[in-house]
């Protein structure tokens, strides 16, 4: 092909030495990947075919690219890149076998992205054990949005496998997940290279002073100096964009070619799969000439026709493609979509169809419609989103198009681009929608407006207001729901003032409950009345006969804290996190999994918090999501390493939302009372109890107690006690009662008030409160000169406090100690002191009996990472077998609601 891919690559030897290093990498079994970006025409695909052909014969090489036309056809470039392993689809397990046969449309079902992207890191792991792997991805920036996320999932896990990954991207163009990809920009040639190209090229048509002209335009672009001598000689046209102009190159070459030539380059620009016998079948069609056109096409050095139709380059295809008129290209696409398989490329056949069709057309829309749906089952939301927004422009009926826009706004909305949702919401007439209508464009905009962040999230709950208030009339008990849906919302951006009393003062003019009483009306009365007539409520709705928090999970697990139950709060979490698993919804097993951390953190069990953070870590970074940081954000606080925790704090506030700010706070005040740090603990705790959010505010009361005592400000503390007696004492539970009791002890300095806080914490689940009780009382102890009853107590804070890992908190009940004469014991050695958080993970399973495979599929890694990790592990431990890791303590017990077998 006449690119520079044909010809000596000239001023690249820095990147042929990155790119040749990572197959080197890949033949000593050490994965990598690395996306080459740089403009169009810069020598992307050029560097690309230059490492095809380096690694000839000391790699097998698989290739894959993605396609400016070809929609959003879910995972289509995923299996242009395993089509040539899929053979070995028949060795993996049986659920990664359906994964991928789903994901491909050879079966039916709803692929997990993730799920897809393990399957297929298994395949071609599964491939490399015969001869390392070299996968090549052309033209990245046209990925369709599922296989760019499975692809970048795969190439952040290959480091374990003989796999190399190179992707080519156009700078300036987004695709999910490249960012934290290893990169390489590929620059313009400097003028001693761009003048030995030019030379290369022998064009004996430029003079002296057009030689400089252009090289000065081209700006050191390989394409550019190799098409625009081709395109005018002397006469070179008005200076413009080198990309425009490079394709101005293109179309001059397309313009000289006979009549069928010019059809059969259209007619190969409009067919993306590059399939030829596809093309020859619809060429034939369109009586064009295929010998003579084939001949003359090939001539110009456009394309070149082999077992694949392939331009020489992407511009290429564009250009002709852009240069061709309604009237060439429509007949193109029909062509296409009369000999395309209805049965096994339907959507390919109905996107052509939609493309060859210049008005309205009910069976082309509703053929689209149904295209949609296959593809959302399939995972693919952006490509129903294409679907969708085309059917719409094709519907003659209004409701039709309105309803069709709407689903085509939804899925936009759900492949995660918020702005093209809102500008498809903004096209609809909103003056002739009826109210069920108004109430869908309602909810989509809060749906919008809650992911445009802070300058838009606060209108997100009013927005599901409206939708609830137009609901009222129609049915009443969705209205409630909706009502519901807008707390839910507005706890999410409580850093929003008044957000929430909004949305609740809102929900008093919703309709009245079937049944009374309701979460709703719970929520009222908890805002108007206060916790002495809101939490009985509460507690009816959600432990009583017949309770079901399912429809709203999440605000049920704020609630059980608010209500201090913690086998309400332990309900929820099973329930989230069986329901996660069964149904492979990442949402919920992330929710389930963060709550298990927290809960994990509030009872004691550091390392089961740790486990529970990493795989929710993990399920994120195989979503191409950010993390949940507030249970990291628990824990930091209650180990209590300062530094490690102002750390974790720093970093949640950069990108904290929401309820995360005010967890900070809360957890910036444990550590200061930890530490000692009683003025910091104090204004933490202020602030944190200031934003009056359900759950946070009122586990930052008892720190605002303590704090505010330490610092001598009596009046703060005692106004503190007050509002957590508030909370407490309509909850009843024991551990309302224990904490409120050991908050009043430090107010009212009463022995017997430190004695009730240790008898109602006996039995609860807290254990960290339950020590710092003792801790507390032995301080009292030591300051009253009873040395000996001190001893007792702070000999159990500190026993308590170090098994549990409260580092900050021991320390103190040490010194404590030391004041009575006594010398604390040291410190318990935890094994997750050794380890990250997913190496506690990994050891916590294996020492359950999991195998590498079985981990690998709860952490999204290959079971050869696995096993690296375990030889970290072992290493860190001072232990050689898995038999051994069972011996440990700490990693005993191991369970997050998994059920093997």
């Amino acid at each position: 092909m006449p690119t520079q891919s044909a010809r000596s690559l000239v001023g690249r030897h820095d990147e042929t030495g990155r790119l040749g290093a990572l197959i080197a990498a890949a033949e000593r079994g050490q994965g990598g990947a690395l996306v080459v970006r740089g403009e169009p025409g810069i020598g992307k695909s050029a560097l690309l075919d230059h490492l095809e052909h380096a690694a000839a014969g000391k790699v097998r090489i698989i290739r894959a690219s993605g396609s400016e036309f070809e929609g959003e056809l879910p995972f289509a470039a995923l299996h242009q890149l395993c089509l040539p392993v899929l053979a070995r689809v028949d060795d993996l397990a049986t659920s990664y076998r359906d994964a991928l046969r789903i994901a491909f449309g050879l079966a039916d079902g709803t692929p997990e992205v993730f799920r897809v992207g393990l399957a297929a890191l298994e395949l071609l792991a599964t491939a490399a054990r015969e001869r390392p792997l070299l996968c090549l991805v052309d033209d990245a920036h046209w990925l369709d949005t599922a296989s760019a996320k499975a692809l970048t999932f795969l190439a952040r896990r290959i480091a374990a496998e003989p796999i190399a990954m190179v992707f080519a991207a156009r700078d300036q163009e987004a695709v999910p997940g490249f960012d934290e990809l290893p990169g390489l920009t590929v620059e313009g040639l400097d003028d001693t290279h761009a003048r030995a190209l030019l030379a290369e090229g022998k064009t004996r048509t430029l003079d002296e002073r057009v030689r400089e002209r252009l090289l000065a335009e081209a700006r050191g672009n390989p394409l550019a100096l190799i098409e625009l001598p081709k395109a005018g000689g002397f006469a070179l046209p008005t200076p413009s964009p080198v990309v425009s102009r490079i394709e101005w190159s293109f179309r001059t070459r397309l313009a000289d070619l006979p009549a069928d030539a010019r059809l059969l380059l259209i007619l190969a620009s409009v067919e993306p799969t590059g399939d030829a016998s596809l093309l020859w079948t619809a060429a034939k069609l369109l009586d064009i000439d295929v010998p003579a056109a084939s001949r003359d096409s090939a001539a110009s050095g456009l394309v070149e026709f082999d077992a694949r139709v392939r331009f020489c380059h992407p511009l290429a295809r564009s250009a002709v493609y852009r240069a061709a008129e309604p009237a060439q290209r429509h007949p193109a696409h029909r062509a296409l979509a009369e000999v395309t398989d209805p049965v096994t490329a339907p959507d390919r056949r109905a996107w052509h169809r939609a493309q060859a069709t210049a008005g309205p057309d009910e069976d082309v829309a509703a053929e689209l419609e149904s295209s949609a749906s296959r593809a959302q089952a399939r995972g693919g939301v952006g490509a129903a989103a294409a679907f969708l927004e085309r059917a719409a422009a094709l519907s003659l009926d209004p409701d039709k198009r309105t309803d069709r826009t709407l689903a085509a706004a939804r899925a936009t909305l759900d492949a995660g681009a918020a702005d093209a949702a809102a500008d498809l919401l903004s096209s609809i007439d909103t003056g002739s929608l009826d109210d069920l209508r108004h109430v869908s464009v309602d909810l989509l905009r809060g749906k919008i407006a809650l992911v445009g962040g802070a300058d838009g999230a606060g209108s997100g709950p009013d927005l599901i207001l409206r939708a609830a208030r137009r609901l009222a009339e129609h049915d009443p008990a969705r209205s409630r729901g909706y009502f519901v849906a807008a707390a839910e919302m507005a706890m999410a951006v409580s850093r929003i003032s008044g957000v929430m009393d909004r949305v609740l003062d809102a929900a008093r003019t919703a309709p009245p409950a079937a049944e009374q009483p309701d979460l709703l009306d719970g929520l009222i009365l908890l805002r108007t009345k206060g916790h002495r007539e809101g939490v009985p409520v509460l507690r009816r709705v959600l432990t009583g006969k017949g309770a079901d928090w399912t429809h709203a999970p999440g605000l049920t697990t704020v609630l059980a804290g608010e209500l201090w139950d913690f086998d309400l709060h332990a309900a929820v979490v099973d329930w989230l996190v069986r329901t996660g698993r069964n149904t492979g919804s990442p949402i919920t097993i992330r929710l389930g999994l963060s709550q298990v951390a927290l809960a994990a953190v509030l009872t004691g069990d550091f390392g089961k918090a740790m486990a529970a953070i990493a795989e929710e870590e993990a399920i994120a970074d195989a979503a191409g999501d950010v993390p949940q940081m507030y249970p990291r954000v628990y824990l930091a606080a209650m180990r209590g390493r300062r530094r490690e925790a102002r750390e974790e704090f720093a970093d949640a506030k950069s990108r904290g939302t929401g309820q995360l700010l005010t967890n900070v706070q809360w957890a910036t005040a444990v550590l200061g009372n930890g530490t000692g740090d009683y003025p910091d603990a104090l204004q933490a705790a202020t602030k944190a109890t200031e934003a009056g959010d359900l759950f946070v505010s009122g586990f930052a009361l008892p720190e605002l107690v303590e704090a505010a005592v330490r610092c001598g400000e009596k009046a703060v503390a005692t106004s503190a006690l007050a509002s957590l007696i508030e909370r407490t004492e309509p909850a009843g539970t024991s551990t309302a009662r224990g904490i409120a009791a050991g908050a009043t002890a430090l107010v009212t300095d009463a022995e017997d008030d430190h004695r009730e806080a240790i008898e109602r914490l006996a039995d609860s689940p807290l254990a960290p409160h339950r020590a710092r009780a003792h801790l507390r009382y032995g301080e009292w102890l030591r300051r009253e000169g009873r040395r000996r009853d001190a001893r007792e107590h702070l000999h159990t804070a500190h026993e308590q406090l170090s098994e549990m890992g409260m580092e900050a908190f021991a320390e103190r009940a040490a010194n404590e100690l030391r004041a009575t004469g006594e010398v604390a014991r040291r410190r318990t050695e935890h094994t997750y002191d050794q380890l990250t958080m997913q190496e506690t993970h990994i050891a916590r399973q294996v020492a359950a009996g999991a195998t590498s495979k079985e981990v690998a599929a709860n952490l999204y890694l290959s079971p050869r990472t696995i096993d690296a990790h375990l030889r970290n592990i072992f290493r860190k431990l001072g232990v050689t077998s898995r038999r051994q890791l069972k011996d440990l303590p700490d990693l005993a017990e191991y369970s997050l609601g998994r059920e093997r077998g």
